[in-house]
């Protein structure tokens, strides 16, 4: 009889039995916190205010709008785009707001596997052709737009959290 696996299993199951999981209320607290703070930086960047709701940016289709009814695995990927055309800007004014969703999507993961959800991978999306074309074009007009509509999506995955979205 091998006595080396059990003595391994017993090593660590006695080495889990003091470790404590974090209440998910806690995780789903901290992202709604999360959450608010994001909206209270982009509110702070001047000039977001600045340019009016009419105009629109032409070539941001790939920019996700609002969403009624989000899952987890649909706030996670929509995160992911606006992280990725975050970090295309050349703004400071945007560098924590985009490691903001970066936290925001690891708390995310922290839901979705409390509720044994498994959350496609999306760091390894591809970024969108016309993001170059558009940047060239109207980069501030672009971050404008890129952030009044990340600043509508995180009120919506605000509000959905608290009716405990589905995977």
């Amino acid at each position: 009889m091998c006595w080396r696996p059990l003595c391994r299993f017993l090593w660590l199951w006695s080495y889990l039995s003091y470790v404590q999981a974090v209440p998910i209320q806690k995780v789903q607290d901290d992202t709604k916190t999360l959450i608010k703070t994001i909206v209270t930086r982009i509110n702070d960047i001047s000039h977001t205010q600045s340019v009016s709701a009419k105009q629109r940016v032409t070539g941001l289709d790939f920019i996700p709008g609002l969403h009624p009814i989000l899952s987890l695995s649909k706030m996670d990927q929509t995160l992911a785009v606006y992280q990725q055309v975050l970090t295309s800007l050349p703004s400071q004014n945007v560098l924590q707001i985009a490691n903001d969703l970066e936290n925001l999507r690891d708390l995310l993961h922290l839901l979705a596997f409390s509720k044994s959800c498994s959350l496609p991978q999306t760091s390894g999306l591809q970024k969108p052709e016309s993001l170059d074309g558009v940047l060239e074009a109207s980069l501030y007009s672009t971050e404008v737009e890129a952030l009044s509509r990340l600043q509508g999506s995180l009120q919506d995955i605000l509000q959905q959290l608290d009716v405990s979205p589905e995977c």
